[in-house]
């Protein structure tokens, strides 16, 4: 009897450990929320976002960059267009004796220059066309530039891409 009461006893001083914590912090946890659901957020953090959001894009920029250097966060590159890893190059004359021609059916569209004086408006179209791209990643992509915007699309929607972009002020070829 004695023998089972010490092995016990590291399991019994933890679940005392928690009854006290538990009776000390009178903090209420709450389940997590649906993906449907509304969340109530903090007031400190509604003021954070109203702030953010009447800051104009050098504001925007200035502030990631703080908090990439407070928070110790790297600079990625940011490649908008999933890359895929390419296999080592068969010779080119074997190529072409395998295969006969075939029609392309997805395409790249890639951006290589743009209007200095219509930056700005380049930047809105880059965020509204790209996919799940805020403003600081449009501002980075296009100063980077030359730089693919997407990959394996179809034709069509290369073309389209291609027209909005270039009334944006943007240079792009489709590949």
């Amino acid at each position: 009897m004695l023998i089972k009461s010490v092995r016990l006893m590291p399991v019994i001083r933890s679940l005392v450990q928690r009854r006290a914590l538990t009776a000390q912090s009178q903090v209420e946890i709450k389940a997590p929320q649906m993906d449907g659901e509304n969340k109530d957020y903090s007031t400190k953090i509604v003021n954070l976002v109203e702030e953010i959001s009447k800051l104009n894009l050098i504001e925007v920029s200035d502030l990631n960059e703080l908090l990439r250097k407070k928070l110790n966060i790297k600079d990625v590159p940011m490649n908008f267009a999933a890359m895929p890893a390419g296999a080592a190059a068969a010779p080119q004359e074997e190529a072409e004796e395998a295969l006969p021609k075939a029609t392309k059916s997805s395409f790249r569209l890639k951006l290589i220059k743009f209007d200095d004086t219509k930056k700005v408006a380049l930047i809105k179209e880059i965020k509204a066309l790209g996919e799940n791209i805020n403003l600081v990643q449009a501002k980075k992509f296009v100063e980077s530039l030359p730089q693919v915007f997407r990959d394996n699309i179809p034709k069509d929607e290369a073309d389209k891409l291609k027209e909005q972009l270039e009334k944006a002020g943007a240079t792009c070829e489709i590949e």
